[in-house]
């Protein structure tokens, strides 16, 4: 595991090389809020970085519920029983395995690892605007129905889940890149992405820290670079 600062956020970074995946601690006045769980096996040197922060683990808050976002959870859980657990209202079906859609919702496959064996179940439920500490939930559906993004209010920094990814430069997780199409090929409506891209530029955050790859410094303009190329990628697509 590999461990980067950028202000309150940490990344904590397994397989950063080939498969980079993402989970994040924020640090706040009473200890940290982890994003995200990682891998199955990510447990221990999760709470190894809490250990040499000298911070307690505060609150785990989700952005969605694919494997590899809540892989360590059954094991956190069991290590830390009094942690409370935040994830979006609509996102705790899928994180039973429940893959159904409401009538309203695009009816698109929700794709991607949705957890078969998971025991652990958030007992917070969030939606758009609720402050969780520092953080802003921001409501990102289009990876998965109940997707969700967090911003820090002190800095701006965003935690943004797999709306996008960074490991082939900042990209819109709808657009199909061949050299890392796992995010792409787990997302559940490309049109919903991308307007949820859109409405995360909005925030010119300072900070764009994802799922998968590096985090990126004032990230403004890549962001309006990927979206640029995402929609022009989404109007060649339809016109096959």
């Amino acid at each position: 595991m590999r461990i980067k600062r950028e202000g309150s956020i940490y990344q904590l970074s397994f397989m950063p090389h080939f498969f980079p995946v993402n989970c994040y601690f924020v640090e706040e006045d009473d200890g940290l809020t982890l994003v995200d769980a990682a891998l199955p096996y990510s447990d221990k040197a999760i709470l190894k970085a809490a250990q040499n922060l000298g911070k307690p683990i505060a609150r785990i808050v989700l952005t969605h519920a694919h494997d590899d976002h809540v892989g360590a959870l059954d094991s956190l859980t069991q290590q830390l029983p009094h942690v409370p657990i935040y994830i979006s209202k609509r996102e705790i079906r899928l994180m039973a395995g429940d893959k159904s859609l409401d009538q309203h919702e695009p009816q698109t496959p929700i794709r991607g690892g949705v957890p078969k064996k998971l025991k652990t179940r958030a007992n917070i439920l969030v939606s758009e605007g609720d402050q969780i500490g520092s953080l802003l939930a921001i409501s990102t559906p289009g990876h998965t129905p109940g997707h969700m993004a967090f911003l820090d209010t002190r800095d701006h920094a965003l935690i943004a889940g797999d709306a996008y990814q960074t490991r082939t430069g900042v990209t819109v997780v709808n657009q199909l890149k061949l050299s890392f199409p796992f995010p792409s090929l787990a997302t559940w409506n490309k049109q919903a992405a991308l307007q949820s891209a859109q409405k995360l530029l909005e925030y010119q955050s300072s900070l764009l820290a994802v799922g998968h790859g590096e985090m990126i410094r004032n990230p403004v303009e890549e962001m309006k670079r990927a979206l640029v190329e995402s929609e022009r990628a989404e109007e060649r697509s339809n016109k096959l």
